[in-house]
Order: C-alpha cells, then sequence, then structure tokens
C-alpha cells in the first residue's frame, strides 16, 4: 500500500509539473537573425508542432527588437488565434522568398483567426505596432540566411 501511495505521489507531480510547464511561456527557443530594410529582428524560432501552438502564449513582455517565427513543413494557408496570448502582437504572413504576403494586428486573450492572404510557409509575430511604426507593409522582405537564395 505504502509504494502505491508513493507511486501515485510522483505519479501527481509529475502530472502537475507538467501541467505549469504547459502555462509557462517559451522563452529558450533557437534563434534567428532577421532584417527588414536597416531594422533587425532577434527572432525564435518555433518550428515543431508543440512549439508552434505556445506560440508566445503567458508571456508578459517582449523587447522591442525580437519576435517569434513560426515555420511551417510547407506553404500553405495560416491562421493564428490569441488564446493565453497576453501581449498585443502583429503578425507578418511571410512567403519562401521573405516577401511579406500581409499584415494582421491581434487583440490579446481573443479566439479571432488572422489568416495569411495566400499560403505562406512563415509567420513572424512581433510586439503590435512594430511593422506600422517602421513603414513596413506588405511587399516588404524579410533577409537573413533563412531566405537567401529562395525565390
Amino acid at each position: 500500500m505504502k509504494s502505491l501511495a508513493h507511486s501515485l505521489a510522483v505519479l501527481l507531480m509529475v502530472m502537475t509539473g507538467h501541467a505549469l510547464a504547459q502555462d509557462a511561456p517559451q522563452l529558450n527557443l533557437p534563434r534567428v537573425q532577421l532584417t527588414v530594410g536597416m531594422y533587425r529582428i532577434d527572432a525564435q524560432v518555433a518550428h515543431t508542432h508543440e512549439q508552434r501552438a505556445t506560440g508566445l502564449m503567458f508571456r508578459r513582455d517582449m523587447p522591442l527588437h525580437e519576435g517569434m517565427l513560426f515555420v511551417f513543413e510547407q506553404p500553405a494557408g495560416q491562421c493564428f488565434w490569441m488564446k493565453n496570448t497576453l501581449l498585443p502582437l502583429t503578425a507578418a504572413f511571410v512567403a519562401d522568398d521573405g516577401t511579406i504576403v500581409n499584415l494582421a494586428d491581434m487583440k490579446p486573450q481573443t479566439t479571432d483567426s488572422h489568416c495569411s492572404a495566400q499560403p505562406v510557409r512563415y509567420v513572424l509575430e512581433m510586439n503590435q505596432g512594430w511593422f506600422a511604426k517602421r513603414g513596413i507593409k506588405a511587399g516588404a522582405k524579410l533577409g537573413g540566411q533563412l531566405f537567401e537564395g529562395r525565390k
């Protein structure tokens, strides 16, 4: 009986720890350096299904020059929402060659869908207003190793 109680206690701790980890922001993803015009972006890269599903959820702040780049296996219509996301964000839907297809401002903690205007492989989320304050619009091109040599 004692070993059963001990096993259940360990299982409960593991399950509780796992649940807490899901409610915490992702802060240690790999990073990539991007540019757009004369501006530099330090972007965390979410490339697994789990990383993309969590995205910027639970973050309370994000430095101005930072963002998160979502990388998908192939171009497709991508739609994003803001459930459990505390920061107002702008999503840039990005083609394989780095061209911004469209931008969408997204309100925190909503389930409204914000979708790409055409199939894309990349989505870059930045603090809301980052693109507008710099005059960056659809048609602008992201630079960086990820986009080099792509057409």
